[in-house]
């Protein structure tokens, strides 16, 4: 009569099976992220791993340079972008999933310095002067560079502060003007100045009314290169979802972004 299996060595093999199953499953995705999603996508692709084994490897830039670096051949298979155009266009010169486009967040600007006491919550600021350098990204490159530019033409205050203007790459650049005192205010997302409680980290901001600019809708976009045989490849779909779901839109609502 044979001898029944220590149950603690068939749990052990069961574990190890659904161990393997797992690992074996499991991918990474290259994620391109536009920088002013940087604090919370960082939150979220930890959560992302944890719960489905997937990594997703994430860079960090303008949307405008990434545009260029896909178009260019760059590996990555999903892009989270600081606006709806850029995805638009990519669909539209076949470069993605058709049907993988949808709004992940949608962003808020303000005027930040890293002093207190420094904006005001009228923006009053702009008008008084008493600065030397206003921080804001490249519009050409960054859709919250635009937006700050449509805001300034929008208080009739371009012209007189365009000499003072000292220009990021990306907002993540006009950030860090700012933080190191180079500027002694700027344009920058919303999320960037909160922590992840949804609290100011420091500093004095103005969160400027969004009928001074355009709506900033940041889509996301599975790409070709995160395709295989017309299909979303299984980490790529499994991120599109989680950013969909209910932790993920957490998240992204503590970092002050509407949904």
């Amino acid at each position: 009569m044979p001898h029944p299996r220590p149950l603690v060595s068939t749990l052990a093999a069961a574990l190890l099976a659904t161990f393997a199953a797992t690992a074996a499953q499991a991918d990474e995705v290259q994620v391109a992220v536009a920088a002013n999603f940087t604090a919370p996508m960082q939150k979220i692709a930890a959560q992302f791993e944890k719960d489905t084994g997937h990594k997703a490897v994430l860079s960090f830039g303008a949307t405008g340079k990434f545009y260029a670096q896909i178009k260019n051949g760059a590996p990555f298979e999903v892009f989270l972008a600081a606006d709806d155009e850029t995805p638009a266009r990519l669909e539209k010169e076949n470069g993605t999933l058709p049907g993988s486009r949808f709004t992940y967040a949608i962003g808020k600007l303000v005027l930040w310095s890293a002093k207190p006491a420094i904006v005001d919550n009228q923006g009053e600021v702009l008008k008084q002067g008493g600065f030397d350098h206003l921080s804001l990204a490249n519009p050409k490159l960054a859709p919250y560079g635009l937006a700050a530019v449509e805001t300034l033409k929008a208080l009739g205050a371009y012209e007189a502060l365009a000499p003072k203007f000292v220009q990021a790459e990306n907002i993540a650049q006009a950030y860090n003007f700012v933080a190191t005192g180079n500027a002694l205010l700027g344009f920058v997302a919303y999320s960037q100045v909160l922590d992840e409680h949804g609290q100011l980290k420091g500093g004095s901001v103005w969160l400027v009314p969004s009928k001074y600019y355009s709506p900033i809708r940041q889509d996301a976009v599975i790409l070709e290169k995160g395709t295989t045989s017309g299909k979303a490849k299984p980490a790529a779909e499994a991120l599109v979802k989680y950013l969909q779901g209910d932790k993920a839109r957490a998240v992204i609502k503590g970092y002050g972004y509407a949904l």
